[in-house]
């Protein structure tokens, strides 16, 4: 509702689909992003670029083409690199590295923990 402070708008479905399909891309190309940035660990960006990898590959050790527990691998994977990274560097790194809409930003931000 416009005028209420603290409120939203929600996104449109358009804008809510295009979001969610390029979430697991924008995401590998945060840990791509992420990987290169010097104000991160060394063992951490080696674990984000193996996950790049990973995202990268066709395939999985759990199928995507299988309902929810295809995809859900990346994205146990995706939330725990985003923790450590959270823990090591704080959310404005990634907030800097993010490439996707402000919507997906906050959900990876919740996703690593920080609500």
């Amino acid at each position: 509702m416009p005028g209420r402070p603290g409120r939203e708008r929600p996104l449109s479905r358009t804008a809510s689909a295009r979001a969610l399909a390029g979430f697991l891309p924008d995401c590998a190309r945060l840990f791509a992003r992420l990987a290169r940035d010097e104000a991160i660990p060394r063992r951490r960006r080696l674990l984000l670029a193996a996950a790049v990898g990973y995202l990268a590959l066709p395939f999985d050790l759990v199928p995507d083409f299988l309902p929810v527990v295809g995809l859900l691998d990346d994205a146990l994977l995706v939330a725990v690199l985003l923790r450590h990274v959270l823990r090591t560097a704080g959310p404005d790194v990634i907030a800097r590295h993010w490439p996707g809409p402000e919507p997906s930003l906050r959900v990876v931000l919740r996703l690593a923990g920080r609500s």
